[in-house]
């Protein structure tokens, strides 16, 4: 399969403190990785090196063969990115924003507003479209930082919580969604909603103080706990010294 994101050593210093401490991992065509571990393990400081916002101290970070350090924006070109808390103006109405990240992607015209009403079927949006960011629910903001991360059509993304405030129905709606676009794209969710991994994943890396502890598929990951639960072996596993859990 077609690696299209590739990550090597990837390290981040913070002073005295490690947040991430040589993660490598790839991710190919075709595959949803599912990005796991607690709070402080490092998991949005490594998205934000993938996605060229945060330089590393040490190790290179490849999007489509691209260097997101040496050729940053032919890397960024290939990335749908939603971030955590993705920054959005507040005061543009939903349809103005999109029409805004449009332009910056270089579509005009025709293919702008055709590309603008795609995402919005794709992400239900329309019934919001004219209403400022600002007055929007959680979930809501939400689906709109996605819907900007698939305007241009990216071979990759890397989606920080993205069902984060959506109601159960609308998980279920972004879940398939990432099923459907899933065989064309590399995709990473980094996510603390376990079953969300479970049903959409095909693979989950468990990070924790900043290295990954394991690589397997979801059921796989499961089995190594008496239980068979994916939660169960996440605890297990984020709770022992490294040395145990490697």
């Amino acid at each position: 399969m077609e690696k299209l994101i590739e990550i090597e050593g990837l390290t981040k210093r913070f002073g005295a403190f490690t947040a991430v401490d040589g993660v490598s991992f790839s991710v190919s065509r075709g595959e949803v990785l599912g990005f796991l571990g607690p709070n402080g393990a490092g998991k949005s400081t490594t998205m934000k090196m993938l996605a060229g916002f945060v330089a590393p101290t040490a190790g290179t970070a490849r999007l489509g063969g691209r260097d997101v350090q040496r050729e940053t924006v032919a890397a960024r070109r290939l990335l749908g990115y939603l971030p955590e808390g993705a920054p959005l103006y507040p005061e543009m109405t939903v349809t103005g924003f999109l029409r805004f990240i449009a332009e910056v992607r270089g579509f005009r015209g025709a293919e702008a507003r055709e590309r603008i009403a795609r995402v919005m079927e794709l992400t239900n949006l329309h019934g919001v479209r004219e209403l400022p960011i600002e007055t929007l629910s959680k979930g809501f903001k939400r689906r709109v930082g996605l819907a900007q991360a698939l305007l241009h059509d990216p071979p990759i993304l890397v989606l920080d919580e993205p069902t984060d405030g959506l109601d159960p129905n609308q998980k279920h709606e972004v879940r398939t969604l990432i099923q459907r676009m899933a065989p064309e794209k590399a995709i990473i969710i980094s996510t603390h909603i376990l079953e969300e991994v479970e049903a959409v994943c095909t693979r989950a890396i468990i990070i924790a103080r900043g290295r990954v502890i394991a690589d397997a598929p979801p059921a796989e990951l499961a089995k190594r706990h008496p239980s068979g639960s994916l939660e169960e072996t996440f605890r297990a596993l984020t709770t022992a010294p490294l040395a145990e859990a490697a």
